[in-house]
């Protein structure tokens, strides 16, 4: 607890003494302060770095996968058929022309029910399945509680999870409508009605069928004998008729057509990706490490030589060239150097398919150029392509590895300075309460020094 002690006795401002005293005692912690802001701001810039780094990484990786370079475009010939590319590596070029034949549809069944009363003895017996007598078919059995009217039945139907789906609709008159549809399409969600439901007013019909969508190639399985065929599904996409390709069809129509071409355009756009977050590395590395000679100021990683030396390992990979496995080697037939044919590995200046350097010291990318020199070359660009990706995600994944190594030390450092931190804050509030201590007996002293002279001075007064 402070206390203050200012002028008791000897008239001395002691708090601006104690305050004084305490800034200079002081002095080592502040230091010690310094240092932690210092680092601190080195390590946000040092993840800032990090940060710029693993967006390439990522961005590397995306370009790398095998799914990239298999990816297609798909066309349709119809604006009532949806063809979507899907990702994966089994896609491939190709078109095909189909008649949409049927679409799918799933059950609905009707009854005609009172509007008030009981409809049901009590269980209700339901089969769902392809209704065609196989192990698929599911007798599901329904019990309801005392309350057996409509909306009871349709809450009943709705809670079993058999996959179907009841509302009583109300048509004003004296009858209301029960209906049961199923929730998916398809011919193998089917369902029948077998007992339980003897209070309805009218038979049990159904409106609508379950059933398949139907395209049918080459004059379906009716042209069999002359390559035709059909497929079926039980939603209205089609997911197995083209590699790579999901089709969904919306009515029933003839001859459409779907193409599905390889998607050079998206491969380009994954590489101005990696060539866009390589110069945000560039761009983020060259702030954080920046020199302004005019006002003789540096940034937090100035004299950081690791860090700037990241800069200038990823320029070199771009100028020094790519050199990856040949694609097309094959080790049973001669290699000649001199015509360059047949070599197991190959290499290639970056600008054949696109990549370059420009006069600032950054990455550009010519996508023309790249699509140009893919079509010519599928095989060698896509083998090139990868190869690319693969040592820009192995570099920056190793960059970072080492930023954050640095980062961690610089933490640790910090952790190591706040606790030299506390540890003053304990020496100093002794210290302060030790100078109050030695001030305030200072006053309590000349307080009594100050009595006696006044009493001398008394009894000298009185001789």
């Amino acid at each position: 607890m402070s206390t203050s002690v200012d002028g008791l006795v000897s008239g001395l401002q002691t708090s601006s003494m104690i305050s004084s005293l305490m800034q200079v005692e002081a002095a080592p912690q502040n230091r010690l302060k310094s240092k932690v802001t210092t680092a601190q701001t080195a390590v946000a810039s040092y993840q800032s770095v990090n940060a710029a780094l693993t967006s390439m990484k990522n961005t590397a990786d995306s370009l790398g996968q095998l799914s990239t370079w298999r990816g297609v475009k798909a066309t349709s010939s119809s604006s009532s058929v949806t063809a979507t590319a899907v990702t994966g590596t089994n896609g491939a070029s190709g078109t095909t022309v189909f008649n949409v034949k049927s679409l799918a549809k799933n059950q609905i069944t009707t009854a005609k029910v009172p509007t008030s009363g009981d409809i049901s003895s009590g269980t209700i017996q339901i089969t769902t399945g392809p209704l065609d007598g196989s192990t698929n078919d599911k007798v599901n059995t329904i019990t309801l509680g005392d309350d057996k009217s409509p909306k009871a039945v349709a809450a009943a139907i709705n809670a079993a999870g058999i996959g179907l789906k009841a509302t009583v609709v109300t048509t004003g008159g004296s009858s209301d409508i029960l209906q049961i549809s199923g929730a998916k399409t398809g011919s193998s969600n089917a369902f029948r009605i077998d007992s339980g439901l003897d209070g309805v007013t009218s038979p049990l019909m159904n409106v609508a069928t379950a059933a398949n969508a139907q395209l049918d190639i080459g004059g379906g399985d009716d042209n069999a004998d002359n390559g035709g065929y059909s497929v079926t599904s039980d939603t209205n996409t089609f997911s197995k008729l083209m590699p790579g390709v999901s089709i969904t069809v919306s009515k029933l129509e003839n001859d459409v057509t779907i193409t599905s071409d390889q998607d050079v355009s998206g491969i380009a756009s994954k590489m101005q990706a990696l060539v866009d977050a390589a110069n945000n590395s560039l761009s983020e590395i060259g702030r954080q490490t920046a020199y302004d000679a005019a006002t003789k100021k540096g940034s937090p990683l100035t004299g950081d030589f690791s860090v700037r030396n990241i800069s200038q390992a990823l320029l070199s990979k771009i100028s020094l060239g790519l050199t990856y496995t040949n694609p097309s080697y094959d080790k049973t037939q001669p290699s000649d150097a001199a015509t360059k044919t047949n070599l197991e590995k190959l290499t290639v200046s970056m600008s054949k398919f696109g990549v370059a350097l420009d006069s600032t010291g950054k990455l550009t990318f010519d996508s023309a150029k790249f699509t140009t020199a893919y079509n010519e070359n599928p095989l060698q660009i896509q083998a090139a392509g990868i190869e690319f990706a693969d040592q820009m995600e192995k570099f920056a994944g190793d960059q970072t590895t080492n930023v954050t190594s640095v980062i961690t030390g610089r933490k640790n450092e910090i952790d190591g300075l706040n606790s030299q931190i506390s540890n003053w804050d304990i020496r100093l509030a002794a210290k302060k309460t030790a100078l109050q201590k030695q001030y305030s007996d200072l006053e309590t002293s000349l307080g009594k020094l100050k009595n006696q002279s006044t009493w001398l001075a008394g009894q000298l007064s009185g001789l």
